[in-house]
This record gives structure tokens, sequence and C-alpha cells, in this order.
């Protein structure tokens, strides 16, 4: 059944918010289990109390149900348009980091994320598949 142009941009921006939060949020949880929580002193066994810390673990689940959403996205969204459009991501972790985890972000990185911004709305102006469905 093919779908109308008005309910795939509804979906693409559904799972490009999805893609967005939970890339994130995992990463965050990721980052604040590994810097929190049990320590890595580089032996397997660290890396195994590591991976079910409850921080890190939730970072794995929320990291794992970012591939998925993505390549559901990817499956009806033209690459070109979902990496620009999900990459916003990059000025939310660098907001968080910065924010929650106490991050020093110089003014060159700022104007990087700022250029992030702009790239991000100029993509999210177009379609996101330009090939005929």
């Amino acid at each position: 059944m093919p779908i109308s142009n008005g309910n795939l941009l509804w979906k693409t921006r559904l799972f490009a918010a999805i893609v967005v939060l939970t890339n994130v949020t995992g990463n965050f949880a990721l980052s604040w289990g590994i810097k929190h929580g049990a320590a890595m002193d580089g032996s397997a066994w660290s890396f195994v109390r590591v991976v079910f810390d409850p921080w890190v673990f939730c970072g794995i689940l929320l990291l794992a149900g970012w591939v998925l959403s993505r390549m559901a996205l990817l499956s009806w969204a033209d690459l070109s348009y979902v990496i620009p459009v999900t990459s916003i991501g990059f000025v939310l972790n660098a907001v968080m980091g910065a924010v929650f985890l106490g991050e020093i972000i110089t003014p060159t990185r700022w104007l990087g994320t700022l250029c992030i911004v702009g790239g991000t709305v100029l993509v999210g102006l177009t379609a996101p598949k330009t090939e005929p469905q």
C-alpha cells in the first residue's frame, strides 16, 4: 500500500525525533555510567561489570533502539536527508555534556555546533525522499 506524501513526512519527522532522542539519551547514559559507575581497569571482568552498571546498560539499550529506529528511517528516507537531519543529536550531545557532565566546550566547538544547526535546518526544509515512490 503506497504511503501518501503527508503520511511519509509525518512518519519521517517522528522517526527522526526518535533517532535523535535515543542517540542523545543513550550516549548520555553511557557516558554518565562510565564516568560515575563501575571503574574500568582494562581487565575482561571490569568490562563485564561496567556493562551491567544500570546507567551503562540503559545506554546500551537506548543505543540499540537508536540503531533500529535509524534502520527503519533509512528504509523510506534518503541517506542524504537522514544523516544531516539527525545530526542535531551532535548539538544536543554537546549541550548534555556541558550541562550535566560539566564538560567545558570552547567557543570554537560552539561555532562548529552552530554550523551543524544551520545545516540541519537547511536539509530539514527539503523532501525526505527524492526517488519516485
